[in-house]
């Protein structure tokens, strides 16, 4: 009895030294970060405009709105940023198995990853709209008067999607470019275009002759946050800080602007 007793007991200790070694290990990612010098992120690059290829100077390179996102934190942290490109599916087991420092791949928090991950505010709810021509603000006002219509899109993003399943009845036309997709339809090749809302603003502002049209859009994409391992609230403390930073004085807009455009 004694003997089952000792065993009992020494079960219980070697548990609770393992759930504090846990509890230890999740807290040192600052002090992982501040030794290192770097701020190591693991994204999935293939995501525009959020994260993508494309080549900068004859060098291939990671660009995007969270990539411009990590840079300020990085800058925030006082260390570099580090890059590390994984799988979609790959981004949480690397991060709680300490590869990436933090994981921004426009990730919406839902109640699965939650479970596995800390997130910080949502830094990000993608809406869009539909530009047309000035010309055209009385003729086009709904989806209905787009049937047979072209409309622009930059392909294999969620803009070609929305206009796929909210826009059945039109022409859907793919071109790589923003620039020129507005190029288009300014030379009436196509009748219209999805876009971010930032981006439409940004265009109508310094393009008289387009207009943000006011037909609805349903953005069910959801808000996007940035992963840490648990227990990390320091890092996600001065995580949340940059965010609101960038968000009050218009940064990230603008930092989805520019990734359209370089893209």
């Amino acid at each position: 009895m004694i003997s089952k007793l000792k065993k009992l007991f020494f079960l219980i200790i070697i548990i609770v030294l393992a759930i504090s070694c846990v509890a230890c290990e999740d807290g040192t990612t600052m002090k992982k970060i501040e030794k290192s010098g770097k701020l190591v992120i693991g994204t999935s690059a293939d995501y525009p405009p959020y994260e993508y290829h494309t080549w900068i100077n004859g060098k291939d390179t990671i660009v995007g709105v969270d990539i411009s996102i990590a840079e300020e934190i990085s800058k925030d942290l006082g260390v570099q940023l580090d890059i590390v490109e994984l799988g979609y599916e790959e981004l949480l087991p690397e991060l709680n198995n300490g590869k990436v420092d933090i994981v921004i791949s426009g990730m919406v928090p839902d109640e699965e990853r939650i479970k596995s991950a800390d997130y910080s505010n949502i830094y990000y709810q993608p809406k869009h709209g539909i530009m047309i021509r000035a010309e055209d603000k009385e003729k086009i006002q709904s989806v209905t008067d787009l049937k047979g219509k072209k409309v622009g899109v930059q392909p294999d993003t969620v803009q070609e999607k929305i206009a796929k399943e909210q826009i059945k009845e039109a022409e859907i036309v793919s071109v790589g470019k923003i620039s020129d997709l507005v190029t288009e339809l300014k030379s009436k090749k196509i009748d219209a275009m999805v876009v971010e809302l930032p981006v439409a603003k940004d265009y109508e502002k310094s393009h008289n002759d387009l207009s943000l049209s006011g037909i609805p859009i349903k953005d069910e994409t959801g808000g996007f946050a940035i992963a840490v391992k648990k227990g990390n609230d320091e890092l996600l403390k001065i995580i949340n800080q940059s965010i609101k930073r960038l968000q009050l004085d218009g940064s990230i807009d603008k930092f989805v602007t520019d990734a359209y455009n370089l893209g």
